[in-house]
C-alpha cells in the first residue's frame, strides 16, 4: 500500500476579460474498496461558491461558476489517499454466463454499447475475435486483447488530441493514454464483454522516494467485467496497482474530462495542467 499526495492545478488565460464561466471539474478522487480518500479539497480562483456532487457514474463533481469578469480561471485540486494494489483476478465464468449476467445490470448494460470516440476499427475487432476464439474464459480473453492493444500502440504525446476517436488513433499507431484506453475498450465491447473508461492519476515511478515530489499526469486505464469488474492499464501494460489512484468512470473520456465549462467572452484560450505527485508511505 502506499500514500500519495496529489496536487493538480488547471485553468485558463485569456487575451482578454471573461464576463461569465460555467464550469465542472472532475479532479478529486473518492474512497472504495481499494484506495482512501484521507483529505481532498479544491480551490477556484477567482473566488466563489462551489457545489459538490457525485454524478450518475459516481464520480465526484465539483460545479462552480465565476460571473465577474476575469482573465484567468485557476483550479487546484489536492488530495492525500491510501491505495493498495488491484490485481486481476478471473472468475471462470463461461461466454454465455457472461451474456446472461451482463443483461442483469444497467451498470453492465450501458457499457457494452459502443461510443463515437470506441467505435473500433476493423482489423481491432478481428483482433478481438480472434483472441476471444481461443477462450473458454472471457476474463482471460480481455485480458489478452487489452495486452494486445497495449503492445500494438506506440505512446506518443502531440500526434491526437480529446477529440480523437479510437478508430483515428487505430490507423495512426500512435497516442496516449486516452486513445488506447478507448480502442481496448472498443474491442473488449466488440466481443460483447463490457468495459468502462477510468479516468485518474498514476505515479510514474515504481519505486518512487518517500517525500520526493514528481511531476505527474492525469491518466487513463479500462476495467471490463467478466463475472466481476477487473482493472487493466493498457498504455503500460500493467495490472492496476498502488501507483494508480481512481478518479472517475464513465462510458469514454467525454464522461469524465478533468474540467469542462463553458464562457462568455474571447474567442481564443489557452489551457496550463501542472499535476505533483509525492509518495508519503
Amino acid at each position: 500500500m502506499k500514500r500519495l499526495r496529489i496536487e493538480h492545478s488547471t485553468g485558463f488565460s485569456y487575451p482578454g476579460d471573461v464576463s461569465a464561466s460555467y464550469n465542472e471539474a472532475r479532479m478529486l478522487p473518492g474512497t472504495t474498496d481499494s484506495q482512501f480518500v484521507l483529505s481532498s479539497a479544491i480551490d477556484v480562483e477567482p473566488s466563489t461558491s462551489v457545489n459538490s456532487y457525485v454524478d450518475y457514474f459516481g464520480t465526484r463533481v465539483t460545479a462552480f461558476d465565476v460571473i465577474a469578469p476575469h482573465s484567468l480561471l485557476s483550479i487546484t485540486a489536492r488530495s492525500l489517499v491510501e491505495v493498495r494494489p488491484r490485481p486481476i483476478e478471473h472468475v471462470g465464468i463461461t461466454w454465455e454466463g457472461l451474456a446472461r449476467e451482463a443483461q442483469r445490470s444497467i451498470a453492465t448494460v450501458e457499457q457494452m454499447a459502443q461510443t463515437g470516440r470506441t467505435q473500433p476499427h476493423e482489423e481491432v475487432v478481428e483482433i478481438a475475435r480472434s483472441i476471444a476464439s481461443q477462450h473458454v474464459d472471457p476474463g482471460m480473453a480481455a485480458h489478452e486483447i487489452s495486452m494486445a492493444i497495449g503492445d500494438a500502440v506506440e505512446y506518443m504525446s502531440g500526434v491526437t488530441g480529446v477529440r480523437t476517436t479510437a478508430h483515428e488513433a487505430w490507423e495512426a499507431r500512435k497516442g496516449v493514454c486516452q486513445d488506447m484506453a478507448h480502442i481496448a475498450i472498443g474491442a473488449l465491447r466488440a466481443v460483447g464483454i463490457p468495459a468502462r473508461y477510468v479516468s485518474g492519476y498514476l505515479h510514474p515511478r515504481p519505486n518512487a522516494e518517500i517525500g520526493v515530489a514528481v511531476a505527474g499526469e492525469s491518466h487513463a486505464w479500462i476495467e471490463w467485467f467478466a463475472g466481476e469488474w477487473q482493472g487493466f492499464d493498457p498504455t503500460n501494460n500493467i495490472e492496476i496497482g498502488d501507483r494508480h489512484v481512481l478518479v472517475g468512470r464513465g462510458r469514454d473520456y467525454g464522461d469524465v474530462p478533468p474540467l469542462r465549462g463553458v464562457y462568455a467572452g474571447p474567442f481564443k484560450s489557452n489551457l496550463n495542467v501542472k499535476v505533483t505527485i509525492t509518495r508519503e508511505a
